[in-house]
């Protein structure tokens, strides 16, 4: 693998032997994942006994959850049999959090190895294999059970991506390899992050009884308690956190404390971020008015025949490559559960090195990425994977590829606790008592305790959201019938512009990036533009669709609005209370490093999903997940640190701080 900068977590597979008896074991610790003798009975015993998880789980109320944090995912075992014992016990209603770090993961072939170790477990076990796909490093969002189970891998050093998570954990299941095998999973560092992520009374378990481990835990904040092993182990540890709750943060990122009565919401906007805010918080028991302006979902800029999951990343673990990546996955995930073909293919994407600066760019990406996520070709392999003659190699993204963005909203928007109402433009938005309001002149459209804004630059007609800083971009995509020739196409490529592998007869290619029309008429200007971002791609493809037949005028297309902002980061999150929020935090205009312990003063149950620019189908359907863990108070799918830097309070704190 090459080398990695060391802002990027260092992570890479597991390198496993296997015993005789078909027994994995960790070639990089030198030590087994589990018992020889009953690896499920003992993670039974240390991990749901010594939690109490039978009866805290059958002691759960409909739409209560119970959060589980891990150290050393692993094989899964602890995952899947926790999994289990839930939907033994746990009423209908209630859901269950897992959050798992692991700096080696396994490979899906050698994970269905470990696995069928279990036949008892093998229905979790397959499920969890089927959305074993596209785990880079960072925090992995995955989602079982219709939503009622949600799996947040952090894929890294623990110690690197702890301090990142913003959670309060219930249980922890300490299942690291052996303090002497794997000393920097056993420090008082990671015992402090535990600390510092516990629940009040948070209870652990660990096959550990190390005294290093008994006196860093107690050191943290920690009871222990020694108890008898199972089988060959003498004893093993239990406890609960009786230490001090952290410190608040910043006010201005702080989780809002507004919690309806009734979980009700309406949702302005069904294209792609008003589906994936809708779909995550009715998986939550929410009934979720899904209000659109448009005859059907997926009208504006999520209604384009093709969508390609480019991954646009930095060398440099920025930010936005974080988001990226993460969201990808998320996004990548969801995919399986369309109609490969039609709805969706994971051809690949490849990225040509068109130019010396873009060659540099990818070099830079090849060194700080494993090859699992992309491949650096040369021109030869980059022509074979194409099918088509090409000006130069480049990146190949082979997990990446198209999606038809109608369909994945409308995977979305079909869950019965949603209601889709077409139609129903919200002009106007009110606060009446406990409930939003969304009017269309003298007209009541739908009320709810909590709104999200979805509606791309267009919820700047409301006042509590007009100074976010939204921006439209139109773009314009051609449609070309494929010809026998162009069908052998094999994957998406890009360059300046981009072109997918055919999709029910026709090739798409674009876009147009137009900052200042306000004009959806299609352009045939714009229309010969693609035409040379084609020839620019592939003078070859561009043969053997014939272009040289059509005239401009005669092109099939579609344009549509993107919405960026400022920072090219989406907006998602909780809303302020914009004079509200300058008086409170006025001091920052004197001196930034201050942190005011005043609380900030949200428009309680007023959230937006905006801002997704050309990224939406990567970034918006992890935002939806993300605004729904603001809103049932569970583990955010992101760093906190990326959460924040999408925060929609970030405008007006940069305003703050610059007029000072």
């Amino acid at each position: 693998m090459p080398a990695t900068p060391p802002d990027l977590p260092d992570t890479q597979q597991a390198q496993l032997d296997w015993d005789a008896h078909g027994q994995p074991l960790s070639r990089q610790y030198d030590d087994v994942y589990f018992s020889y003798e009953n690896g499920l009975e003992e993670s039974r015993y240390v991990f749901l006994a010594n939690n109490d998880l039978p009866a805290r789980f059958a002691a759960l109320n409909a739409g209560e959850q119970l959060l589980i944090g891990e150290t050393g995912f692993g094989t899964g075992l602890n995952f899947l049999s926790a999994w289990q014992l839930f939907e033994q016990q746990a009423p209908a209603g209630a859901r269950l959090h897992f959050v798992s770090v692991e700096k080696y993961p396994l490979g899906q072939h050698d994970l269905q190895r470990a696995l069928a170790l279990w036949p008892e477990l093998a229905p979790f076990a397959q499920a969890l294999l089927e959305q074993y796909v596209a785990l880079h490093a960072g925090f992995q969002r995955l989602l079982f059970a219709g939503g009622r189970i949600s799996l947040t891998l952090l894929i890294g050093d623990a110690l690197e991506l702890l301090p990142q998570l913003d959670a309060r954990i219930d249980a922890w299941f300490l299942d690291g390899f052996a303090p002497a095998k794997n000393p920097d999973l056993w420090t008082p560092e990671l015992f402090a992050e535990l600390a510092r992520l516990s629940a009040p009374g948070a209870s652990f378990g660990t096959f550990s009884s190390a005294g290093v481990v008994r006196r860093a835990l107690k050191q943290a904040g920690f009871q222990v308690k020694r108890t008898p092993g199972l089988g060959k182990k003498w004893e093993v540890l239990k406890g609960q956190f009786i230490g001090e709750p952290p410190p608040p943060g910043k006010p201005w990122f702080a989780r809002p404390t507004f919690q309806p009565a009734a979980r009700r919401a309406l949702v302005i906007g069904a294209g792609l971020a008003g589906c994936a805010t809708a779909a995550s918080l009715a998986a939550r028991g929410w009934q979720v008015s899904l209000l659109e302006r448009h005859g059907a979902i997926a009208a504006e800029a999520s209604g384009n025949p093709q969508g390609v999951l480019y991954l646009k990343l930095s060398a440099h673990g920025t930010t936005l490559s974080r988001l990226i990546v993460s969201g990808f996955g998320h996004t990548r995930r969801l995919l399986e559960r369309l109609q490969k073909g039609s709805d969706w293919d994971n051809c690949g994407v490849l990225q040509l090195a068109f130019d010396d600066k873009e060659a540099k760019r990818q070099a830079q990406l090849n060194s700080a990425f494993s090859d699992d996520l992309l491949l650096s070709l040369d021109q030869a392999a980059a022509e074979r994977i194409a099918q088509v003659a090409l000006p130069a190699g480049g990146l190949f993204y082979p997990q990446a590829g198209w999606v038809h963005p109608p369909a994945l909203c409308r995977l979305l928007s079909q869950h019965p606790n949603i209601r889709v109402l077409l139609h129903q433009e919200a002009l106007e938005l009110r606060r009446e008592g406990a409930d939003w309001q969304a009017w269309n002149d003298g007209q009541l459209l739908a009320s709810a305790a909590v709104a999200v804004l979805a509606g791309a630059a267009e919820i700047k007609r409301f006042p509590y959201s007009a100074e976010l800083p939204l921006k439209r971009i139109r773009g314009q995509i051609s449609c070309l019938p494929v010809t026998p020739q162009s069908a052998v196409l094999g994957t998406v490529v890009c360059a300046e512009g981009y072109i997918a592998p055919p999709r029910l007869g026709e090739h798409t290619l674009g876009a147009s990036f137009d900052f200042n029309s306000d004009d959806l008429s299609l352009n045939s200007a714009e229309h010969a533009s693609n035409l040379e971002l084609l020839e620019d791609i592939s003078s070859d493809l561009a043969e053997r669709l014939g272009i040289s037949q059509y005239s401009p005028e005669q092109l099939e297309g579609r344009a549509a609005f993107r919405c960026t902002s400022p920072d090219y980061l989406p907006i998602v999150g909780p809303l302020a209370d914009l004079e509200a929020f300058n008086l409170a935090y006025a001091v920052l205009g004197k001196d930034a490093r201050q942190v005011p312990d005043t609380p900030c003063p949200w428009l309680d149950g007023l959230y937006v999903n905006s801002g997704h620019g050309s990224r939406g189908l990567i970034t918006a359907p992890l935002s939806g997940e993300l605004i729904a863990a603001w809103l049932n108070n569970e583990p955010l799918p992101l760093p906190r640190e990326v959460a924040e830097a999408c925060h929609p309070n970030r405008f007006a704190l940069r305003k703050l701080i610059r007029n000072s």
